[in-house]
């Protein structure tokens, strides 16, 4: 009977199989390849079992009598022919364009048997293995746990020949979470680490490793009576499951966190904790230096992802209302300015504090003395990004008057800053996805040259929204991946929520896109989340259930439905789904035959004929805008 042959399977994920060339293989989950990120056809369980045993070969030549007894515990009559006519059909699958006698070049043969010449990067479980050799880092051990679907080689679990490499890669998986969380735990991400560690350690109680990173973690977040609690759940679980007790890392633990060890902090917490102690005795509590660094900590809070973006905004407003109190207009304006955070998406997160900003800038200028442009440009920048999606044309008067200042300043900071509120300013319309590839390019060369890490980043996903609206996906994925980098090397967490979403548009699935919106919960950015999971999943065809929340969206999505609704829609707000939804109203229009509005549609959307639909966004796209325009 035929050993390890479960029922047939397919690559449901791309990006886990992609390699060098145009195939790659999945071996971390069910076995399966792809070419270009669409999963190839394998026929029967024999032909990916011959796979999967080839890819644990490494390139090594598998012999035909190994081969077959590794597919039958009683090969039967004629075997060999049965294995020749498998190899044949993966190498018809793997090299569809090979011309008849041409030698294979992936699934060759040679010698007494086979052999699986696949690139170094093009097994999933290859680039597992390399990311967790390499020094730790936090989003290459992340990406690499990414990769796995299922157990290794799933479909082949009582497979002989597979035991011992699915057992192996299983063990380098328990270290690679293990990195994961010290990598966290060195970059301060104590709280973050908390929840995988807590499963891990359930999952592999005996794991004396997992036990102590959770003790760790618990402690550094402030929570040592659970940190304590922990460590007494792995002795009771080492002594009930394997009658031993814990060894001496745990031991040490316990007994310095009893003794409130300085060693268990990281040597960043300490430097800060006696940084901020001597700055609380000498700097004197109504100082207002103290209001200025305030606001710079407030902006570094903004960009640390978790939480961190929420609180800022709450922490701001109180800042420039102390600042407001003095009347000193000079020190609102720095208050106010100093808070450059890049901004990507042009919906407020929270429009009524946006507001209370804009209002109290506003005051602020008209306070300034003649003179003070740093300042006034700063202001007008603010004015500018808290604008954003408002149609008030303040907002884009605000921001050529920044960039005027900051241009005659010859001020790299200032410009970035004013560019930011330009590119804010520049979805009044359709079609505009050419001015923002200008503005990202510009952002990128000017952070680059002046060391603007936030700005370069920032410049980078401007340039991926810009490119995907005009379908050079290419280039798109150039700057995600620049991006990530930039992202990685600066500790700037919240921009791989936006390379999330963008590789969910170019392998879209509901899937792949909820997975992306789980990034945004608790990323204090409802401005993005807000409605925008329905609206990609519409995007793709798949249907969107009642308990899905619409957010802004939903007078467009009414609108398919009821033709008052239709009839009744207002200008989309100038975002980046501008052209997104134009197209849902005329798409709407042509289905319920509402010449009128349709024409509405149309009118806006010519200046984006060249376009892709929704594409400027970076995270959902509803095809040419050109097919909206006829017929």
């Amino acid at each position: 009977m035929p050993r390890g042959c479960p029922g047939r399977i397919s690559v449901r994920s791309a990006p886990n199989v992609a390699g060098v060339g145009d195939v790659g293989f999945a071996v971390l989950g069910p076995v399966g390849a792809a070419r270009d990120g669409a999963p190839l056809e394998l026929k029967g369980p024999r032909h990916r079992a011959v796979l999967a045993r080839l890819i644990v070969a490494r390139g090594r030549v598998v012999p035909l009598d190994v081969l077959i007894g590794d597919l039958w515990d009683e090969p039967p009559a004629g075997a060999a022919g049965a294995v020749q006519t498998f190899v044949g059909a993966l190498r018809r699958a793997l090299e569809p364009d090979r011309p008849p006698r041409a030698p294979a070049r992936l699934l060759v043969t040679e010698g007494p048997g086979y052999a699986l010449r696949a690139a170094p990067d093009a097994v999933d479980a290859w680039r597992f293995e390399r990311a967790v050799a390499a020094p730790p880092s936090l989003h290459r051990l992340q990406d690499a746990l990414d990769l796995w679907r299922g157990p290794a080689y799933a479909d082949f679990a009582d497979a002989d020949w597979a035991v011992p490499e699915r057992a192996r890669l299983a063990e380098l998986r328990l270290r690679a979470v293990e990195r994961l969380a010290e990598a966290r735990l060195a970059a301060g991400l104590a709280a973050e680490a908390v929840p995988d560690l807590d499963a891990h350690a359930a999952a592999h109680p005996w794991r004396e490793e997992g036990w102590r990173l959770l003790a760790l973690a618990l402690y550094r977040t402030g929570r040592q009576g659970d940190a304590l609690a922990v460590l007494r759940r792995a002795r009771a679980a080492l002594a009930e499951g394997l009658g031993v007790d814990p060894g001496a890392p745990l031991r040490r633990l316990e007994a310095d966190i009893l003794a409130h060890d300085p060693g268990l902090e990281t040597a960043a917490s300490r430097l800060w904790t006696r940084a901020a102690a001597a700055y609380d005795r000498t700097v004197a509590a109504g100082a207002r230096v103290r209001l200025e660094s305030t606001v710079g900590l407030i902006r570094d809070l903004a960009v640390t992802g978790g939480g961190g973006l929420a609180e800022s905004r709450t922490h701001r407003l109180a800042a420039v209302e102390a600042a407001e109190e003095t009347g000193d207009a000079e020190l609102t304006a720095r208050v106010i300015g100093t808070f450059d955070v890049p901004a990507l998406w042009p919906r407020s997160d929270d429009p009524a504090l946006a507001a209370r900003i804009v209002t109290a800038a506003e005051r602020t200028l008209a306070a300034l003395t003649p003179g003070s442009d740093a300042a006034r440009c700063r202001l007008l920048a603010t004015v500018a990004v808290e604008s954003r999606g408002t149609r008030s044309p303040r907002g884009p008067a605000a921001a050529r008057e920044a960039e005027r200042l900051a241009r005659a300043l010859d001020d790299p900071a200032l410009l970035a800053f004013a560019l930011n509120g330009r590119f804010m300013q520049s979805c009044t319309r359709a079609g505009m996805a050419p001015e923002r590839d200008a503005i990202g390019a510009e952002l990128v060369a000017l952070a680059a040259r002046h060391a603007l890490p936030t700005y370069e980043v920032l410049g980078r996903l401007v340039r991926l929204q810009a490119r995907s609206a005009l379908a050079d996906f290419a280039a798109a994925s150039e700057h995600a991946d620049a991006a990530d980098r930039l992202a990685d090397r600066h500790e700037l967490p919240l921009a791989r929520v936006f390379t999330a979403w963008y590789r969910a548009m170019r392998a879209p699935s509901e899937d792949a896109y909820r997975a992306a919106d789980a990034l945004l919960d608790g990323a204090g950015m409802p401005g993005v989340r807000d409605g925008l999971l329905p609206l990609a999943l519409l995007s793709i065809g798949v249907p969107v259930g009642p308990g899905e929340d619409w957010g802004p969206y939903r007078p467009w999505a009414e609108a398919r439905h009821d033709p008052d609704a239709l009839r009744a829609l207002p200008e989309p707000p100038a975002d980046l789904l501008y052209e997104a939804l134009c197209c849902l109203e005329a798409d709407a229009a042509r289905a319920a035959g509402d010449g009128a509005v349709l024409a509405r549609a149309r009118a806006r959307l010519r200046p984006a004929a060249a376009e892709l639909a929704g594409a400027g966004s970076g995270m959902l796209n509803f095809g040419p805008v050109r097919d909206r325009l006829t017929g």
